[in-house]
């Protein structure tokens, strides 16, 4: 402990075949901070399959757990999920966090195999599609390879749900980090995107800002709504996106597809901005 896990994988069984994150250096997440990243040793992740198979042995979906599972070898991959198929017969998914980098390290004929093996779902946290954002955050990838990444998964059958961070710019670098957010999934379009809103950790906040340029100031949520709504204006991808931003972080939950859904989730949002009642209220609100 800590584990954490998508909102959508809460009703699924997660397994951790590694602790914490082999990157955790961005300045935002607090989430592997008391934690080492290691591979968990196989016989370890395996005696564990079979503890969850007594306790659940109907189980169909699994979450691959820590930080990001994709950083292990293609053997040790390879023998996990061989060993899931063997211990739960109805699997039918196993999903786990990546990072661009895992996405890029390995081979689009490597993440077929994966896909083949079931492991079809991968959560990727874009936060920005601008590159001086990413540095200010330390999120060790670019605009650049954000994009090789997501096509890399797409080209191997693999569906991304990718996440972006509304605020993480503050109130100057906003529109730049809302356009160049757009411009990436228009061009690399995930199957899923949902927007988390900036929320730190008390113990992050200092190591946040000591990245940021002088004068850096958080968004209130009025400032959040206008980079939602601009996001949303903008997006135009080449294939339908199933939208969300129902994330116990925002101030105001939304669901849709797009492009079918934009005119009506604008309409949500300008309500919104005149409405404060529609929007979460504040205690109902965190990580």
């Amino acid at each position: 402990m800590p584990l954490y896990r998508p909102p959508s994988e809460g009703n699924n069984l997660i397994i951790q075949a590694t602790l914490g994150c082999s990157a955790n250096y961005c300045t935002f997440c607090s989430m592997y901070k008391t934690k080492t990243y290691r591979a968990r040793p196989l016989d370890q992740v395996f005696a564990d399959i079979d503890h969850a198979a007594k306790e659940w042995p109907t189980a169909s979906r699994v979450f691959l757990a820590d930080g990001d599972a994709l950083t292990l070898s293609m053997d040790n991959l390879r023998a996990i999920l061989n060993k899931l198929h063997e211990t739960f017969p109805e699997l039918t998914r196993v999903s786990a966090y990546a990072t661009p980098k895992n996405l890029i390290d390995k081979s689009v004929d490597e993440l077929r195999e994966l896909k083949a093996m079931k492991l079809s779902l991968v959560y990727m946290g874009i936060e920005s599609g601008s590159t001086q954002v990413l540095k200010r955050v330390i999120k060790g990838a670019s605009h650049k390879t954000h994009g090789m990444a997501l096509d890399n998964a797409t080209a191997a059958g693999l569906k991304v749900s990718a996440t972006v961070i509304l605020g993480l710019a503050g109130q100057t670098g906003w529109e730049d980090h809302i356009a160049s957010t757009a411009q990436l999934i228009n061009d690399h379009p995930p199957t899923y995107l949902s927007t988390l809103q900036l929320t730190l950790d008390e113990a992050t906040v200092d190591e946040f800002m000591a990245e940021q340029e002088e004068g850096f100031t958080f968004q209130d949520d009025d400032a959040i709504l206008l980079e939602q709504e601009q996001l949303l204006k903008l997006l135009n991808p080449q294939k339908p996106i199933i939208f969300r931003s129902n994330h116990a972080s925002n101030c105001l939950p939304l669901a849709g597809n797009l492009p079918k859904d934009k005119n009506k989730l604008l309409e949500i949002i300008t309500a919104a901005k005149d409405q404060t009642h529609l929007r979460r209220s504040p205690f109902m609100r965190s990580l």
